[in-house]
């Protein structure tokens, strides 16, 4: 009776041990897996991704040069432009990707002095150089028309971000008319709406 208790006892402790095992080796991949998928999802980053493909939209260069079409106080309308509002010309400029060769439709037509100028954006982006074009109601207190060029002002547009309140530099000025347009950049599908600013020697009739 002995020898039974003792084969039935070693028995019972070797299923035992085989017990362990098999949940030892049951649990040890499951605990593998959970870094596994932490891994994958830093790997994809999906969530990343989205975000990114969302910024990237909002920062379209095109998007960016559309405008609501409101004008600075005190700005006079063109009583006989070369190019009326609602006709079209062919725009010669490279302000912006896309832009120069292709057709515009005119939105606004205004006698101002026009200034290509150097700035430091307040959002801490670099340096712009021989930006076209702000125009004098467009400054902050500015005097009398037309600024020297290296003349010092305070911008008060947003064609850009960063732009309004920045310090900049008059590089040249340029007695004109003045053109908001709407057109469709060759490099893209998506139509810029009242462009400021295109004078008139950057537009030609078709």
């Amino acid at each position: 009776m002995n020898l039974m208790k003792w084969k039935t006892s070693a028995a019972a402790v070797t299923l035992a041990l085989l017990l362990a095992g098999c949940q030892s080796d049951d649990t040890e991949p499951q605990e593998d897996a959970a870094p596994q998928t932490e891994q994958a999802d830093e790997n994809t980053g999906q969530p990343a991704q989205e975000e990114s493909s969302e910024n990237d939209a909002s920062q379209d260069p095109h998007s960016m040069h559309s405008s609501s079409g409101e004008v600075p106080e005190g700005l006079k309308e063109a009583e006989n432009p070369k190019f009326p509002v609602d006709s079209t010309a062919m725009m010669h400029a490279d302000h912006m990707p896309g832009m120069n060769g292709v057709e515009a439709t005119i939105s606004g037509a205004f006698e101002t002095t026009a200034y290509s100028v150097t700035y430091t954006p307040t959002d801490g982006g670099e340096p712009v150089k021989d930006h076209k074009w702000v125009i004098h109601e467009e400054l902050e207190n500015p005097g009398e028309a037309p600024l020297e060029p290296g003349t010092e002002v305070t911008l008060a547009a947003d064609h850009m971000p960063g732009m309004n309140g920045a310090t900049a530099t008059i590089d040249s000025a340029e007695q004109t008319t003045v053109y908001m347009v709407d057109f469709v950049p060759s490099d893209s599908d998506e139509e810029v709406k009242n462009h400021k600013w295109v004078t008139e020697d950057e537009l030609s009739e078709e």
